[in-house]
């Protein structure tokens, strides 16, 4: 048995809670294997709408196992207070003792930095995930198997809180007292002891009784740390690669891969855009897709599909095939168009590799549609939706198998063959 694997091929937002959710009716174990409480998954069911930030998106089954991988960093702060949205979820929930923690210094050097930077700042959420990642590569972070003692733990923090009082002092940002940080401690080894385990095995025995195991990325390829717009991405590998390591699974392990995205295109922060619309198309995507960020509240930058993007997440997950979300949102719109190559220097350019700072977009043009929310079979669907979407599998090269109508989980086209 191999596991399935699901991923944001944009800059994060795509709906990827929505398809984890509608998926994982049908797997033993849902599993998130990077990121932090930077990124928020919106799930609609019945109306209500539940937002995740560290549980994985399987969390409404109630047969999922759904675990927290090594490769995420974890407030438990936020994790606890997103825990308070359940009734129990004792034996639904296993966090891997090898995730790394997120405490408040590190939200504080994140916020600071970041206003340091000024007009170059980064765009980040202030959440910490950062300098967490960063205290991880430098071998001076502290992974959550430690709360199982806090005493060494809240004196290790201590000690290396005070080695670097300097630095930390340039930032404005405050020691916590020894008693202070220790109580804080005991109280997350209260609440979160009984979840942590060496998830890797408990994964390995899963696939091993042929159990199906989903695996769920966080943000969006295009902010991977490696392969986005650096230095304006996030700190973890996104892309499905960084599922291995993320995980303990090894590469021969991962089965179908399932690439999530928008049927336009959004980013929160700062980074290159090339097709964000700045006029009222641009507005009017904003206001029917409400896009506004689940974890920070922020206003998205909106703009048209960008297929140069999109074929470039395809080739660097290896997807299967893709799902395309919030069709809907593009209804009563006369024109539609695509970006099909860019202009960087007066050169055209076919692809995302290298720096897009300058790219500009060339655009195809597409007759719009209307009527398209809330569709459950192809051939309801308009005339020109479906050629838009036959032309986007053509240029990303990629079948799609589903189409978002609606955020409600029940408005969704699942394709076969379809013409």
């Amino acid at each position: 048995m191999k596991a399935d694997l699901i991923v944001g091929l944009q800059w994060g937002d795509e709906g990827k809670g929505k398809i984890v959710d509608l998926l994982a009716k049908s797997y033993d174990y849902v599993t998130r294997y990077q990121g932090g409480h930077n990124a928020g998954h919106t799930i609609v069911v019945d109306g209500k709408k539940l937002a995740l930030h560290l549980v994985p998106s399987g969390i409404l089954n109630p047969k999922a196992i759904n675990i927290i991988g090594n490769g995420v960093v974890i407030s438990p702060e936020a994790l606890l207070k997103e825990l308070k949205q359940f009734d129990s979820i004792d034996g639904k929930l296993f966090i891997s003792n090898k995730a790394h923690l997120i405490l408040s210094y590190h939200a504080a050097i994140d916020q600071a930095k970041e206003k340091q930077r000024g007009e170059n700042a980064i765009g980040t959420t202030g959440r910490g995930i950062g300098p967490s990642y960063s205290d991880k590569i430098s071998r001076s972070g502290h992974r959550i198997g430690e709360l199982l003692d806090t005493q060494t733990l809240a004196k290790k923090i201590t000690e290396q809180l005070n080695e670097n009082k300097a630095y930390l002092d340039s930032l404005g940002v405050a020691i916590p007292s020894f008693d202070s940080l220790k109580e804080e401690l005991e109280l997350y080894k209260k609440e979160l002891s009984k979840f942590i385990i060496d998830t890797t095995d408990v994964l390995w025995k899963a696939l091993d009784s042929q159990k199906r195991v989903l695996l769920e990325g966080a943000q969006g390829t295009l902010l991977d740390i490696d392969h986005g717009t650096y230095p304006y991405v996030t700190s973890s590998n996104t892309i499905a690669a960084g599922a291995c390591s993320g995980t303990g699974l090894n590469p021969k392990e991962i089965g179908k891969i399932t690439g999530i995205i928008k049927a336009y295109c959004t980013r929160v922060g700062n980074g290159p855009f090339p097709t964000e619309d700045f006029g009222s198309d641009g507005d009017l995507i904003a206001k029917n897709g409400h896009e506004f960020g689940t974890t920070t509240g922020r206003k998205r930058r909106c703009g048209w599909f960008d297929a140069v993007a999109a074929k470039y997440a395809c080739r660097l997950n290896g997807c299967d095939d893709v799902a395309i979300m919030k069709l809907d949102v593009l209804d009563g719109f006369k024109t539609i168009k695509v970006c099909v190559a860019y202009e960087i220097d007066g050169k055209r350019v076919d692809t995302m590799i290298g720096d897009v700072t300058k790219a500009k977009p060339i655009y195809e043009e597409f007759a719009g549609w209307d009527k398209v929310k809330g569709v459950k079979e192809w051939k309801d669907l308009p005339e020109n939706a479906k050629k838009y979407i036959k032309h986007l599998e053509k240029l990303m090269g990629v079948k799609v198998s589903l189409i978002s109508t609606s955020p409600d989980r029940n408005d969704t086209i699942f394709l076969g063959n379809e013409e």
